[in-house]
Formats: C-alpha cells, structure tokens, sequence
C-alpha cells in the first residue's frame, strides 16, 4: 500500500545545508520504492532578507554573521561538499564566493507552485540550486534565473514577465511570515503532513525512518 504524504520543504537556495537535506529527502523516497509518495511544496525563507545587490563576500559574510573564522570556513565547506556527495549533489569545489540577495528567486518558484503542474517547483528549485551551490552563479542575476527556468524546461517568457514586475512579492511575504509565527528560524525544516517537523540537513536513515513511522501511524 503507497502512502502520499504532504511535505513543505521550508529552504533557502542561499543554504547549502538545503541543497544537503533535498538530496537525502529524495534519496528517502527512492529507498521506500514507492511505498511512500511525496506531495513536495518548496515553501520561501530567506536567510539574509536585506542583503543588497551585487550581494557579499561569503568569508566576510560568514565572519560578519557568526564570528567564523577562515579555518572554520573551510572546515564546515569541506563538511558540506562530504555530505552533498552523499545525497547526490555536486557543490563548487571551489565555494560560492559571494551571497546574495534571494528574493526573486523565491517569487519563480511561488509561481511554479501555484501555476505549474506539481513537479515544476522541484525542478526549478533543483536546477536553482545547481546555479547557486552548484555553479557558483549569481542567484540574483535575472540573466541566470531565467537560464535556470529555461533548464527545468519551464515558460522563460513567463519567468521574464514575474522578474520585471513585482508578481508574487506579497504571496512570497506572506508566506515567510508564516513560517516564522511558526516558529521556524533556521533551515531546511520539513514539515510533514503539517505537524511532523524534521530540522536541519539530516542523513538519508533520518528521513526514511521519519516517513516509514509517519505512513504508519495513518494506517495504524
């Protein structure tokens, strides 16, 4: 019996740790081979909300923010590309190099939720995060957003129309401001079926366990 389980994933493409706990979700469904279906919502959060453009430098960025030294950059650099590798997903050897601002990035895929069929907002977000953590690319460029959309095989005319207006900005404020009266102040947090909360880029045992015992208690 296949269960289907609503799950929003609540994430930032400016978070590496996002990209780490996609790759295990996704690896989780594989492994209960379709004895567990997913209903995957990609809900907004931005990190740093008031970053401007031409965004930072990411070792300044870090320092500013958490006190984090060069050493201890690399260290946690060196972690994520180790856990990413795991889960199936390329970092740039190389780092990011800059943060930047993710706003609009968020806009395309609140339009790709609500005016595509279902499995367009995971593929917009997947070839996002490709540009950002993946590539090293400017994820506030108009330019690279729309050769993202155009990767996940999505309406680029369309796209171009949402960038050059401000379509979708309150949905996507709205929809922030939700999760944090959630409480929800860091990310990735996966919410399953509204009221199983998993936080953080876990391993692939933590998610199957996860949605093995949640199936279980629907039919139990």
């Amino acid at each position: 019996m296949s269960t289907t389980l609503r799950i929003d994933f609540v994430s930032d493409i400016a978070c590496p740790w996002c990209a780490v706990g996609l790759g295990a979700l996704e690896q989780a469904l594989k492994r209960l081979d379709g004895k567990v279906q997913a209903e995957l919502h990609f809900q907004p959060f931005e990190l740093n909300p008031n970053m401007p453009a031409g965004g930072q430098d990411l070792s300044e960025h870090l320092t500013e923010k958490y006190g984090s030294t060069p050493e201890r950059q690399a260290q946690i650099r060196e972690n994520i590309t180790a856990r990413g590798q795991e889960v199936g997903f390329t970092f740039n050897p190389d780092g990011r190099g800059r943060v930047y601002n993710t706003f609009d990035a968020h806009r395309l895929l609140h339009w790709a939720g609500v005016d595509l069929p279902m499995d367009a907002q995971h593929h917009l977000k997947k070839s996002f995060l490709n540009a950002y953590q993946g590539r090293a690319e400017s994820i506030e460029s108009h330019e690279v957003l729309l050769s993202a959309v155009k990767d996940a095989q999505l309406d680029v005319q369309e796209a171009e129309r949402i960038l050059k207006s401000d379509m979708y900005a309150a949905e996507v404020r709205a929809r922030e401001q939700f999760y944090l009266n959630a409480g929800i102040h860091s990310v990735p947090a996966i919410i399953i079926n509204e009221c199983h909360l998993i936080s953080g880029g876990q391993p692939i045992e933590v998610f199957e366990q996860a949605l093995q015992e949640i199936a279980k208690e629907i039919h139990a």
